[in-house]
């Protein structure tokens, strides 16, 4: 007996590549991406000219800019759509020794762009971001490590994963940056909850979590800054947040209309941390709930689709790339009505900046090849392939 991974494809022999991915991938989906984008750029019109103007650019230099990265970004995403999980995760695997390498050398070869925590990488023309890579080649990883220790043979996958989480989580608080430290540590505790882990060591790396922050907040004057911040009774009208809350709450339903917002004026990072202040402001509620629709939408459609799929490999990075993605759209817009302390995370293919578009196009591009209709035989033969591959 034949099943299907999601659906009911019938597989085609000697078919092209095109059209047998055109058959088989997630159209809806890529078609939600699009959209978020297509969003970003509009608000791109809006958010940029007076950044362009600060730095003596052309008014909408930070658009084009955006639109270019945005080719690279689907051109990647798109490719790795195309392929079997095989392949694809052995670009992650690749991916992750890269950015690691860029980890490892932003102590030597950082910049901190000004803002305090040096997380960027200066290259010629442009600088990069190397956690934003890391995300989605950890989180492959470690659902590597993880589905190959459900082998009688294989090796202690969980703990290995969570070894080099741990590193990771170290170089990046290191920078410091706490925000994206969490968000990896929050990956692999969401891969090994699915994977069936006991409720202890879950409640054992909490509170290591925990006794991290503590950690941080006594010895980080900015990391302390922004928690005292977040409890403070009343919010500086002349903070970040100040202005943020101020844009979505002058925005209403409909908002002022496209350019007539003034928060872009005045929040430093209106066009990248805090865009969706923007949104809210020219566009209002109706176009945020466009925007939480989207990503609502996206995980959900996916973890459906991963639901019937029966290799753990594939369940488990496919679920933790998508829940990530959701998860940092929901942290950047919880910091921006001060749901959650200030993180310094864009929103995925709406934020202005490179590294975050690509990184973006690369996990969402893994996921398109996770979720795929693939046609498979019996639960034997899968064990068997899976054991002909190691």
């Amino acid at each position: 007996m034949t099943e299907m991974v999601y659906g009911t494809v019938v597989p085609q022999p000697n078919e092209a590549i095109l059209p047998r991915w055109w058959r088989t991938v997630d159209k809806p989906t890529i078609v939600a991406i699009l959209l978020l984008f297509a969003i970003g750029l509009l608000l791109g019109f809006a958010a940029s000219p007076p950044l362009a103007e600060r730095t003596g650019k052309d008014p909408f230099f930070y658009v084009e800019r955006q639109a270019l990265y945005g080719c690279v970004a689907f051109t990647l995403m798109f490719v790795l759509s195309m392929q079997p999980p095989e392949t694809a995760r052995r670009f992650a695997l690749t991916l992750l020794a890269l950015a690691l390498l860029g980890l490892l050398a932003l102590p030597v070869v950082g910049t901190n762009l000004g803002k305090g925590a040096v997380r960027w990488l200066a290259l010629p023309g442009m600088t990069l971001q190397p956690v934003e890579f890391v995300k989605p080649g950890m989180l492959v990883f470690s659902a590597w490590l993880i589905a190959a220790s459900y082998d009688p043979k294989g090796p202690p996958g969980k703990l290995a994963s969570f070894a080099v989480t741990l590193l990771v989580v170290g170089l990046l608080a290191l920078q410091p940056d706490f925000g994206q430290a969490s968000l990896v540590l929050a990956g692999w505790l969401v891969l090994f909850y699915l994977s069936g882990a006991s409720i202890v060591p879950l409640v054992l790396v909490l509170g290591l979590a925990a006794a991290g922050g503590v950690l941080a907040y006594g010895m980080s004057d900015h990391f302390a800054g922004r928690i005292d911040g977040y409890f403070a009774a009343e919010v500086d009208p002349r903070s970040q947040i100040g202005y943020a809350t101020d844009a979505i709450r002058s925005g209403g339903f409909f908002g002022a209309g496209l350019g007539e917002g003034s928060v872009k004026w005045t929040l430093p990072d209106a066009h990248t941390d805090f865009i969706i202040a923007v949104a809210a402001e020219e566009y209002g509620f109706f176009a945020v709930s466009v925007i939480l629709g989207l990503f609502a939408f996206i995980v959900a459609r996916s973890l459906l689709r991963l639901r019937a799929e029966r290799d753990i490999f594939i369940r488990l990075a496919g679920a933790g790339l998508v829940l990530m993605f959701g998860a940092q759209a929901f942290i950047n817009m919880g910091v921006a009505v001060r749901l959650l302390p200030t993180k310094g995370m864009t929103l995925p293919f709406i934020s202005n900046g490179g590294s975050s578009l690509v990184a973006s196009g690369i996990a969402m591009g893994l996921v398109l090849a996770f979720t795929r209709t693939r046609p498979r035989g019996d639960i034997e033969d899968i064990f068997q392939r899976r054991q002909a591959r190691r």
